[in-house]
């Protein structure tokens, strides 16, 4: 394996990344069950295609909502946990709902909740987006989490017996049992919670209360001007006015040692929600848009970045990817080996950069890693501390795009991580074993045999030309003297052959007499002869 060999190989290998990081993404997809879905994938394809076809697409959906007097809108699922998984595809397909010009998106939360910053980014797109009515309708549960987003929408429809609250967090410690977290995150949890029930016109205090089991909160009547609202007994002990309130029963849904959740109806009673519906018929009457509304179904892009984001297909994906690397560095010229790898790679990189838990600042990692390596075989001899921290960059580059860390979420979560750490490791090893076994075997191997440089048996009578380079001339254990300075790489004259060597590390002058030690290739390894001075 020469130099030029393994800049090509990490050359195809980068661009395969790159180019993999770079696709654009599918636009919106939604079930194929009304005219308007169709209508909308049109627009956002021919939009995206010529950017004069927005006023067209524009005055396209006007006609619509002038010929049935109703808004368009599109219902975005999210029924699985919050992790940065289905959080970065929420957030694709959310944009691009948005940017499709609908009137209203409506997010059917059914959700346990998850990540904590996640749930934050969602909840700032939800109440970043402009021209754009947002709407959470609740079938079933939407907690933890998944409450807090429902919360930074402008409307939050239910079924009666639908489920929303309790959002008080929760962190697995080092003994591997969840326990609360610190003061300092729920408080910041607990502040997110306030300000986002203040932005959407909701209670502050029930708000609090979902982060909050030590708070109760109260049904209070202010004595001199009957105003109504409901307080927390922490709000009601800071009030300059407190004495003019008066507390009455607490809230049942509210009080002491329990974190605030409320079915529909009341939710509905509460201030919490806006209306109960049966289901999706009477949701679209009451937000008065066309029906049946469509609904985004996941599609195979979205399919595909989830198989690859599987432990079982991520572990393929790294050992596969590491076997045909090393077959293709064994071999000459651009193969099969490079290309699969490439591809595996590619895959890894792209299925996490668009799960959400990979960036750029990944992949470099990764190249330099491959870069360090390539010093340590190539230009750098003795101990191997390039080779090392390649090694340490390769490997953690990989470790940090399978999962997203954050301050926010109460430290870091170690039974995941080490999860991560060994199912990279595992792959590894596996590598070494399966590179072991190719070793040995892979020239007998029909087929992989013509991937691999193979070594010619000369006949007998077989003698070396004067045309035949030195280095396969010379021989371990034969000596010669340097011709130029050795620094470690240099010339040295071995029976009349000019020849270029290195050394293990040491600096050599010329005219001083050297053995060779090592061959690897065309590089060949010499040592100098301790009797001789060194000048």
């Amino acid at each position: 394996m020469t130099i030029q060999k393994f800049t090509q190989t990490t050359l195809l290998l980068v661009g395969c990344i790159v180019g993999g990081m770079t696709v654009v993404t599918p636009q919106l997809a939604c079930a194929d069950t009304t005219a308007d879905t169709v209508e909308l994938g049109v627009e956002n394809d021919f939009a995206e295609n010529d950017p004069a076809a927005d006023d067209l697409a524009a005055d396209a959906r006007n006609e619509r909502k002038q010929e049935s007097g109703k808004r368009t809108a599109v219902i975005l699922p999210l029924k699985e946990d919050i992790n940065p998984l289905s959080g970065a595809l929420l957030k694709r397909k959310f944009e691009a709902a948005v940017e499709s010009g609908v009137d209203v998106i409506i997010l059917d939360i059914h959700s346990p909740g998850g990540f904590t910053s996640v749930t934050f980014e969602l909840m700032d797109m939800v109440l970043d987006a402009k021209d754009v009515e947002t709407v959470a309708y609740i079938e079933k549960d939407a907690i933890s989490g998944a409450a807090l987003l429902a919360l930074a929408t402008d409307t939050i429809l239910m079924k009666p017996d639908a489920r929303m609250g309790d959002a008080g967090e929760i962190v697995m410690g080092e003994d591997g049992a969840f326990r609360y977290t610190e003061a300092k995150s729920r408080s910041v949890l607990a502040q997110k919670a306030r300000d986002t029930a203040e932005t959407t016109g909701r209670s502050l205090a029930l708000a609090e209360k979902m982060t909050d089991k030590d708070m109760v909160v109260y049904r209070a009547t202010n004595a001199r001007t009957g105003e109504e609202r409901f307080l927390s007994d922490k709000e009601h002990a800071a009030l300059a006015d407190a004495g003019d309130w008066e507390l009455g029963t607490p809230i049942r849904e509210a009080g002491k040692d329990m974190f605030f959740i409320a079915n529909g109806r009341r939710a509905v009673e509460l201030g919490m929600a806006d209306q109960t519906v049966s289901g999706k018929d009477e949701l679209a009457r009451v937000l008065n848009v066309q029906a049946p509304i469509p609904e985004v179904q996941r599609s195979w892009v979205d399919t595909l970045v989830l198989i690859l984001n599987m432990k079982f297909f991520t572990f393929l994906l790294l050992l596969i990817g590491l076997v045909a690397l090393a077959v293709e560095l064994s071999a000459p010229g651009i193969g099969v080996g490079g290309l699969v790898s490439c591809l595996c790679f590619g895959l890894f990189f792209w299925s996490r950069f668009l799960g959400g838990t990979s960036g750029w600042l990944e992949v470099m990692l990764f190249v330099m890693g491959l870069l360090f390596i390539a010093a340590e075989v190539f230009v750098i001899p003795g101990f191997g501390v390039a080779g090392i921290m390649g090694l340490a960059l390769t490997l953690g580059s990989l470790v940090m795009a399978s999962r997203r860390f954050s301050l926010t979420d109460g430290g870091v979560d170690w039974t995941s991580l080490s999860n991560d750490v060994a199912l990279v490791l595992g792959a590894f090893l596996a590598f070494l074993v399966a590179a072991i076994f190719l070793t040995s075997y892979m020239g007998q191997i029909p087929g992989l045999s013509r991937l691999t440089l193979q070594a010619e048996v000369a006949p007998d009578s077989f003698v070396v030309s004067d045309s035949t380079p030195a280095w396969q001339k010379v021989q371990i254990g034969q000596t010669g003297t340097t011709v130029s300075p050795l620094r470690p790489g240099g010339r040295i004259e071995i029976d009349d052959m000019m020849l270029d060597v290195v050394t293990e590390g040491d600096y050599v002058g010329p005219g001083n007499p050297v053995r060779v030690i090592a061959k690897q290739g065309t590089r060949v390894v010499v040592r100098l002869i301790d009797d001789s001075a060194n000048v």
